[in-house]
């Protein structure tokens, strides 16, 4: 990781079906061996399973809702003082909160073995709307453990 300078933030282009960035954003955690065509396919089928499983309006809200349930505000660093490694709770980014949620819900629905991906996909993105699954339950771990190493707050840097 260079110490010189911070990287420029690249704005992501808007997925064409609903002209969001976090639907562009989801695309791109899902996408393997820069296949973005599976992976809106995936996405878009996914959509569709969500808005039907919970018979409300937008799918981009409701993802929206899931995602709220499901980032993380606190995460825990490694930082080591003279010889001895701490975990030292830090408050994360926006944008960071949102890139982490999206890789937990995409790695759970990955996790669920013999179900297709956007049917996987469509029912953790409807667990987190309803807040529960491995999802949530993740972002609490991490959270639990911020607060355990609340002690070591003050070597933050």
């Amino acid at each position: 990781m260079s110490r010189r300078h911070k990287a420029d933030k690249r704005q992501t282009t808007p997925d064409i079906r609903y002209n969001s960035p976090l639907v562009a954003h989801l695309v791109n955690v899902v996408m393997q061996d820069g296949k973005k065509n599976t992976a809106e396919r995936i996405v878009y089928g996914a959509f569709e399973k969500v808005s039907e499983k919970l018979e409300k309006g937008d799918p981009v809200d409701l993802m929206i809702g899931a995602l709220e349930n499901a980032r993380p505000r606190l995460e825990v660093k490694s930082r080591r003082v003279g010889g001895a490694t701490y975990q030292v709770p830090v408050e994360i980014s926006y944008e960071r909160q949102e890139s982490l949620a999206l890789r937990w819900i995409v790695s759970a629905a990955t996790k669920r073995k013999g179900v297709p991906m956007k049917d996987a996909l469509a029912t953790e993105i409807v667990d987190a709307y309803n807040n529960t699954g491995s999802v949530v339950k993740k972002k609490e771990d991490t959270h639990k453990m911020a607060q355990a190493n609340r002690a070591f707050a003050h070597l933050r840097w």
